[in-house]
């Protein structure tokens, strides 16, 4: 498979008269093959039971509910895929992230879509290693205000078996927790 995707590199570049040097043929290929960050996504692969609680007041307790979802490893195990199915005030809930280390920029970055709405966040980040702790930061948009907000994700990988989601809304220097979940391997 490398060496089609190489030669497929390698084609385009002489069809438009591009010539690379060894050097730069390497960087293509440094950044097209996973890596250690792609292996720790991998180890997330497969089903998994989740508890989902959400704050939409702050002074009220969490709405609670249970969800599925099912990671995978795609494009060559550049990407990872995790697609959530549960329920969400009462309707339905579907959701779809792709999660990937980006080789060249030496950092996470995750887009997170969902039947909720038709925008698309994204997100970038690093892994604390010692705390096996990944924190993502971005923005998604507040349809109500037509403006973006900015957002904070932290996943902490508790066991091989387990694992929590912690999603807050950033205001200045006020972060409000929002969201978590607690997934557990089927």
């Amino acid at each position: 498979m490398k060496k089609l995707l190489i030669s497929l590199t390698l084609l385009v570049f002489c069809v438009t008269g591009f010539t690379q040097t060894p050097e730069e043929m390497k960087a293509w290929q440094d950044n097209m093959t996973p890596g250690k960050y792609h292996k720790w996504l991998a180890a997330m692969n497969g089903e998994w039971n989740a508890t989902v609680k959400m704050w939409m007041d702050p002074s009220q307790p969490p709405s609670e509910s249970k969800a599925t979802t099912t990671n995978e490893m795609i494009m060559n195990g550049l990407y990872q895929r995790s697609s959530h199915n549960g329920e969400m005030m009462g309707m339905p809930f579907m959701g779809e992230s792709i999660t990937g280390y980006d080789n060249a920029k030496k950092e996470f970055i995750a887009t997170w879509i969902d039947n909720f709405g038709s925008s698309i966040m994204l997100m970038k980040g690093q892994l604390d290693e010692k705390t096996n702790t990944l924190t993502l930061e971005g923005s998604m948009l507040d349809p109500a205000s037509g403006q973006d907000m900015q957002v904070k994700e932290v996943f902490t990988v508790l066991s091989e078996t387990s694992h929590k989601f912690e999603m807050f809304i950033v205001m200045g220097d006020q972060e409000m927790k929002s969201m978590e979940i607690v997934y557990t391997k089927k």
